[in-house]
């Protein structure tokens, strides 16, 4: 299977693609005006504890303050202590307190109306290693399977490490095979990140940021990059140069995959990317067999509901049903991705009778999701035929990137009927006359509600007029939307 990665450069914002043997798999967007955070450390200040939600509020220079609960602070090792001899769950009272400074890391970015989600247990990662200054703990990626490769990395890490240096490692899935200088190297680097962090934060106030993470073009280069990359192809001659002086100096291997990209067709036209960016903004997604899937994203959770729409098989309904649901699988894996839903997501998978079809739709479910970097937990088939899952959340899916909500219907997806309308209207001719000695009324309304009062209610607007002794006129205003009404006195 062979990998590239796109990244398209323009002032405003930066569009990395990860394409598999032709295939759009993630799209990630970064905006100049809406730059993501995830990974930013900042010096913080504690504005508000909240005992009744174990968690605090932290004003650290945002539009709203962020989110920092009990579970997501790192201990002293005076609060170990006192943790060991009561294991109980630490209060938020004991571990913070109003006005408290603190260096905290951004784990989720702003999603709609909520804040950050922060952490005091730091993370700084480089290209093979992520740098843990409060921890002691040396780990290694659970993608690195060998138990002997990984015994010969964690045994790197406690060998290259001064036997002074604070701090703990985790070894990530690309430094599986990579010898001991790499190692080094990269230990020295993130030991002189961390000394930059400390002596920012000492010589700074609070709210401000201490330490950004790289652009997302150079983000791409360092955490999606793995051996079944092939190409690296960036369309903008000056992040082409950056990101090759960032490569020369850190990931030098891949000097050779980096390429600029200067064709008369735009790079995401030339892989059909922007294509598949529209058809992911559609609930409707086509399967090759005729089936298709339904993707509605709520603010409580996502749901997909899979059909067999055209394909009616060749044997009988059970082996439709079946592979339905088994191409649908690889679909649902790839559309997550795409999508970035997060959350919870429910999947109504046509019902199966057979149990051993199910166990497979689920293994293929699972095996779909395996190449995905966010994580996620799978429920069982349920006795409706629903499977329940999560996936982990970090930023803000596309549509919520790309899209906001109707302004006619405001996200509800739907819009009153016009006869709906016309009885509102009345209502509030009603209401009106009662209230006010007005000689007559105007409606101000849009074409269509305006249509069927005069034709089809017409009748109805005459028994009006005689209930409440006075004419009613009308007004087509093309500026209102369908839903948007006035009842005018005059």
């Amino acid at each position: 299977m062979s990998e590239e990665i796109l990244i398209n450069v323009t002032p405003q914002e930066t569009r990395v693609a990860l394409v598999e043997n032709g295939v759009l798999q993630e799209v990630f967007i970064e905006r100049a005006r809406k730059r993501g955070i995830v990974g930013n450390i900042y010096k913080g200040k504690i504005c508000r504890v909240l005992p009744g939600m174990q968690a605090a509020f932290v004003e650290m220079g945002l539009s709203r303050a962020a989110f920092l609960h009990a579970s997501d602070i790192a201990l002293s090792a005076a609060q170990l202590d006192a943790q060991n001899d009561n294991p109980d769950v630490q209060l938020i009272t004991d571990l913070v307190r109003d006005g408290e400074e603190r260096l905290v890391q951004v784990i989720k970015d702003p999603l709609g109306t909520k804040g950050a989600r922060l952490t005091t247990h730091l993370t700084i990662p480089s290209r093979f290693l992520v740098y843990m200054p409060y921890s002691s703990h040396i780990g290694v990626s659970q993608r690195i399977e060998d138990e002997a490769e990984r015994e010969r990395l964690r045994g790197l890490v406690e060998k290259e490490r001064d036997a002074d240096q604070q701090g703990g490692y985790i070894v990530r899935t690309v430094a599986e095979g990579i010898d001991a200088d790499a190692i080094k190297a990269d230990i020295n680097f993130l030991q002189r990140v961390w000394a930059s962090i400390q002596e920012r934060a000492t010589a700074s106030d609070a709210d401000i940021l201490v330490h950004g993470d790289l652009p997302l073009s150079m983000r791409a280069v360092r955490d999606m990059v793995g051996t079944k990359v092939e190409k690296i192809r960036i369309d903008s001659k000056e992040h082409f140069e950056k990101t090759t002086r960032f490569v020369t100096k850190f990931i030098p291997e891949l000097i050779n995959g980096l390429e600029y990209y200067a064709g008369p067709r735009p790079l995401f036209d030339l892989y059909s990317v922007e294509d598949e960016i529209q058809k992911s903004l559609h609930s409707k997604v086509q399967l090759k067999s005729g089936g298709h899937l339904v993707i509605d994203q709520t603010e409580a959770m996502t749901t997909v509901d899979v059909n067999t729409g055209a394909f009616v098989g060749h044997r009988n309904l059970e082996e439709t049903i079946f592979k339905t649901n088994l191409e649908a699988t690889q679909s649902i894996a790839r559309q997550l991705r795409l999508r970035n839903l997060g959350g919870i997501i429910i999947i109504d998978f046509i019902d199966m009778q057979n149990d051993e079809h199910k166990r497979q739709v689920l293994r293929a479910l699972e095996r779909g999701l395996e190449k995905d970097h966010a994580k996620s937990n799978i429920s069982e088939v349920s006795s409706l035929g629903l499977v329940q899952m999560t996936r982990k959340r970090t930023r803000e899916s596309l549509e919520h990137i790309l899209c906001e909500a109707c302004p006619t219907c405001r996200g509800r997806g739907s819009v009153k009927t016009p006869e709906t309308l016309a009885y509102e209207i009345f209502r509030e001719i009603l209401r009106e006359a009662r209230e006010f000695e007005a000689p007559s009324f105007l409606v101000i309304a849009a074409q269509e509600v305006v249509d069927l009062m005069l034709d089809e209610e017409s009748s109805s607007v005459a028994e009006l007029e005689e209930f409440i002794g006075r004419p009613i006129k009308f007004q087509v205003e093309v500026q209102y939307t369908q839903e948007l009404y006035d009842v005018i006195l005059l």
